[in-house]
């Protein structure tokens, strides 16, 4: 049974910076793409950054390019989400996700529980 728990979420003022973790578990972490997802109150599920299984190719969401970046460390099983420069519009709850190197939610067969994320003004 595949597990993923993120953690490093919180409240940071406009402009700050939050760097967001994510351990897997349960499975071979190494064999799995892994995405960044976010989701605010009232909106869908938006796709934030992806990383392919080496590490090697990443990509990220036109809103968040240039102030996040998404990494993997094979050796201890995690994926994290620097966020710099964040803006009020970033508050989302934020989840990990193990699958397909896509931006497609659907193609994401393990999720975690998430990590709220609050940016103020």
């Amino acid at each position: 049974q595949v597990e993923l728990v993120e953690s490093g979420g919180g409240l940071v003022q406009a402009g700050g910076s939050l760097r967001v973790s994510c351990a897997a578990s349960g499975g071979t972490f190494s064999s799995r793409a892994m995405g960044w997802f976010r989701q605010a109150p009232g909106k869908e599920r938006e796709f934030v950054a992806a990383i392919s299984r080496s590490g090697g190719s990443t990509y990220c969401a036109g809103a968040v390019k240039g102030r996040f970046t998404i990494s993997r460390d094979n050796t201890k099983n995690t994926v994290s989400l620097q966020m710099n420069s964040l803006k009020p519009e970033d508050t989302a709850v934020y989840y990990c996700a193990g699958g397909t190197y896509t931006d497609r939610a659907s193609e994401y067969e393990h999720w975690g529980q998430g990590t709220q994320v609050t940016v103020s003004s």
